[in-house]
């Protein structure tokens, strides 16, 4: 495929994964029993991020989590407080998903060579990076904007912790297992475009 052949794929994939991505925490916002508060769901929104990464290395899943984010930000059910705490929560808490592609050429070259076991266990160090980083994202947002609600006598940063792992711990397990299941559907050549 030609150079402006793959820019044409990546650009629609990256429109359609993202607007897909927005769709599904759409969907989890309106179902949600509003556990959380100040904010936070289980969903899988995560997923078409993550695919993104593994199929175009780390651009596609930093932009592909960037405009999940800039989507959430202007339409949709979005909690902001303040300009900065927003672009934590939703800019950069979503954009960094995307270095689960840091592992992009491992899923590829394990998926090339048929070796299950290792593209599986590179897939999910992935989503537990882009988790992780999320989950920090989100603690210290929590820290710095809503440390009025802990409980009397519980530290902030404590409180930021559980709140904030209440909701990422089950989307990190959810999502793994959804990305791995996806990707041992996926057509090996439709999987592996990394480049």
């Amino acid at each position: 495929m030609n150079q402006k052949g793959s820019s044409t794929r990546f650009i629609t994939e990256v429109a359609v994964f993202s607007a897909l991505a927005y769709l599904l925490d759409l969907a989890a916002s309106i179902l949600s029993l509003k556990i959380w508060p100040q904010g936070g769901s289980i969903s899988i929104a995560m997923v078409p991020v993550f695919i993104m990464a593994y199929r175009w290395g780390i651009k596609g899943g930093l932009l592909t989590g960037f405009l999940l984010g800039l989507l959430q930000f202007i339409l949709g059910f979005a909690q902001i407080y303040t300009i900065i705490q927003g672009i934590i929560d939703y800019f950069i808490a979503f954009t960094v998903l995307g270095f689960a592609g840091i592992f992009a050429r491992q899923v590829k070259n394990a998926l090339e060579e048929g070796n299950k076991g290792s593209w599986m266990v590179y897939s999910v160090i992935g989503t537990f990076l882009g988790s992780l980083l999320r989950y920090i994202c989100h603690v210290y947002s929590g820290i710095a904007f809503f440390g009025e609600y802990a409980p009397k006598g519980q530290p902030v940063a404590v409180y930021s912790l559980i709140y904030n792992g209440t909701y990422m711990l089950p989307n990190f397990i959810i999502s793994a297992i959804i990305v791995v299941l996806v990707l041992a559907a996926m057509p090996k050549r439709m999987v592996v475009k990394y480049q």
